[in-house]
């Protein structure tokens, strides 16, 4: 079974919904997502926000996080994956669980951070967190590291 997969089951067992905040990956996660059969009764929807002042106007990124810091940042992943929550909330009720990506998957890095620079954010009833990560390989490889790692991320949050 997927990652994908063993993520909407434990999702679906516990009742919680998902939606996907993107950045870097740019609709990869949802992609994986939505290859499940019955993705459906758990995965709402997702954004891909891969302009900055989309990160902001659309998932309520902090504009001063934004500027300060700029997109690739573990915060802004984190405010990223609670933004979505509301961005995909359906009859009023948002997703209990969001997941943000953001990083530099190149082949150049615009602010000087290591190209494969990645940063994952989970947020669900019980938990918020951000994890980073230097992934090695090319643009593809990086991406598709990116996906495998907030699958992971949000297994491990889903678990407690």
């Amino acid at each position: 079974m997927s990652g994908a997969a063993v993520l909407l089951a434990r999702l679906r067992e516990r009742g919680w919904t998902l939606g996907v905040a993107e950045s870097l990956t740019g609709g990869a996660l949802a992609a994986d997502l939505v290859s499940v059969p019955g993705a459906s009764a758990t995965f709402l929807g997702a954004v891909v926000a891969y302009a900055t002042p989309v990160k902001h106007s659309l998932l309520g990124v902090d504009a001063a996080l934004l500027e300060e810091r700029g997109p690739v940042d573990a915060e802004v992943a984190a405010q990223m994956a609670d933004g979505v929550r509301l961005a995909v909330a359906v009859d009023g009720r948002v997703a209990d669980v969001g997941i943000g990506t953001t990083g530099i998957a190149g082949p150049d890095s615009p602010d000087g951070q290591p190209v494969g620079t990645v940063h994952i954010g989970v947020v669900t009833p019980a938990a918020r967190r951000s994890i980073s990560f230097v992934f090695t390989g090319n643009r593809e490889a990086i991406r598709r590291q990116a996906v495998d790692a907030a699958i992971e991320a949000a297994l491990e949050c889903a678990g407690e």
